[in-house]
């Protein structure tokens, strides 16, 4: 198959004939294939891993005429014959398969890509759609939250919820979606053009999986503001980070369409912002030079902390965009739960409050999750991807009560302890000593021991978590249960 025959298939096209490789099977790879190969194209699906339920997938998905290699060594190698490669996210592209595919000048999509080519033409579902480094999903399920309270029939996929691929084939249609895209579900896509769209803040993180870019951090941020390339309606950024409104300024939009900031502090024209207690809109209003549209007060909100108020506002903007009102806004924040291991509270023992922020796996975030305690004994470590924690100790060393490390790249953080906040008392708890009742008693006992009365310990890690846990929710899980275990001894 020719090229510009590939770079024009969609949801109508014959796909017969075009030999499609997908790299990963997991749930978007598996979605993905399935998809695919009911369109009728020759699907060959590859990874690495054989566990889970990626068997019994495999079986279903031959069943239908696919071909599936699971296993160590089933991506060393590009079929000869693949016209088209769909690829899962966190596939880097110096990973030997996609390097093969690139030399080869064999098409790369990713399945954001693949998902807005197979879109229905007769019920196009615009998407409203959310990257940054932090805060992605929690502003994704905000969004889908209020645009049901709308009354629409929504959805929140891609990074979050439901597969993107099997969200735009559902065969009733969606009013609008919901739509989370990390980085690297971003870097695979041309075409994707969202109806509005937000990039929440933009920091170091997944710099390994950018090691070989010639300038890894430019590469990442440049990823995050492909979200907004051919945007309609709104462009929403954060005001308290240059580099969102930059990524705006340098982005290919449509005619008409409008950047709305959105801000702790008091908007301007043009932006959501917080006034005394309240939550306003400058931005979709008639009168917006002289007044502004109450959307919903901070004691609607399940959390005050900074970070939690932004996702709402960036949220709400995207919602206001779409012609959400405020009425429906303001009911949905006040229903709404974030998911669990984000700012969640475990429990109070003894006047101390312990608070599982697993959720927070880089820097940024556990920057933003330690800004809203003081004191706090922080409990960081894991995997830190690459990234650097001078500037996070930096800021929030006159906050800090105590730190507890443990993990792999414990280390890293503790020597930008050293140099930055060398009165602070660290315990580091050793892979060794994590052995036990839980992973985690040896850990909450260091943090107990370095709590006063009114102090928060809090488990923000600013790093992954696959070192010693299966996730995040799994490390956080097991910090619960020591907390717990710990207040009945």
């Amino acid at each position: 198959m020719n090229l510009d025959d590939l770079l024009a298939l969609g949801r109508t096209s014959d796909w017969s004939g075009v030999r499609v490789t997908v790299a990963g099977f997991g749930v978007s790879g598996y979605a993905a294939a399935d998809n695919l190969t009911f369109l009728g194209a020759q699907v060959t699906a590859l990874d690495e891993s054989d566990q889970g339920d990626r068997r019994e997938r495999a079986t279903l998905l031959e069943s239908l005429g696919a071909t599936v290699r699971l296993g160590e060594g089933s991506t060393a190698v590009l079929p000869d014959d693949t016209d088209l490669v769909v690829t899962s996210p966190g596939w880097a592209p110096s990973s030997p398969l996609l390097a093969q595919a690139a030399e080869r000048g064999v098409p790369i999509w990713g399945e954001v890509e693949l998902a807005w080519r197979l879109r229905d033409p007769a019920h196009p579902a615009p998407w409203l759609a959310v990257t940054g480094t932090n805060g992605k999903t929690t502003t994704v399920q905000m969004l889908e939250a209020m645009l049901r309270a709308a009354g629409l029939r929504t959805v929140a996929c891609g990074n979050v919820g439901l597969p993107i691929v099997e969200a735009v084939m559902d065969p009733e249609p969606w009013d609008v979606l919901a739509v989370e895209l990390s980085s690297f579900q971003l870097h695979y896509t041309s075409t994707m053009k969202a109806e509005s769209a937000a990039v929440l803040n933009v920091a170091d993180d997944h710099l390994d999986w950018y090691a070989g870019a010639e300038r890894g951090r430019e590469a990442y941020a440049a990823d995050k503001g492909r979200i907004y390339s051919g945007v309609e309606r709104a462009c929403v950024y954060n005001v308290a980070d240059p580099v969102t409104e930059q990524l705006v300024r340098d982005a290919d939009v449509q005619e008409g369409a409008r950047a709305i900031g959105f801000t702790p502090g008091t908007p301007a024209v043009g932006m959501v912002g917080v006034v005394d207690d309240v939550l306003a809109d400058r931005a979709f209003i008639e009168d917006r030079q002289t007044s502004a549209a109450e959307l919903c007060t901070l004691d609607d909100l399940a959390s005050t902390a900074p970070h939690y108020v932004a996702n709402a506002l960036a949220a709400a903007a995207l919602a206001r965009s779409h012609g959400v009102s405020p009425a429906a806004i303001q009911h949905a924040l006040r229903e709404f739960r974030p998911d669990g291991h984000r700012i969640a509270e475990v429990a109070v023992v003894d006047g101390v409050t312990w608070i599982d922020d697993s959720k927070a796996t880089n820097p940024h975030a556990a920057l933003a999750s330690l800004s809203a305690y003081d004191p706090v004994v922080w409990i960081a470590g894991g995997l830190a991807k690459g990234a650097g924690f001078d500037d996070l100790v930096t800021s929030v060393r006159d906050r800090l009560r105590g730190v507890v490390l443990l993990g792999r790249d414990a280390d890293v953080i503790r020597k930008s302890l050293v140099r930055h906040a060398p009165d602070v008392p660290v315990i580091e708890v050793a892979a060794g000593e994590t052995e036990g009742e839980g992973p985690m008693d040896r850990v909450v006992a260091g943090a107990a021991s370095l709590a006063h009365p009114g102090d928060t310990v809090l488990l923000a890690p600013g790093c992954a978590s696959m070192d010693m846990f299966a996730n995040y929710g799994a490390r956080g899980d097991a910090f619960a249960e020591a907390v717990h275990r710990m207040r009945r001894s």
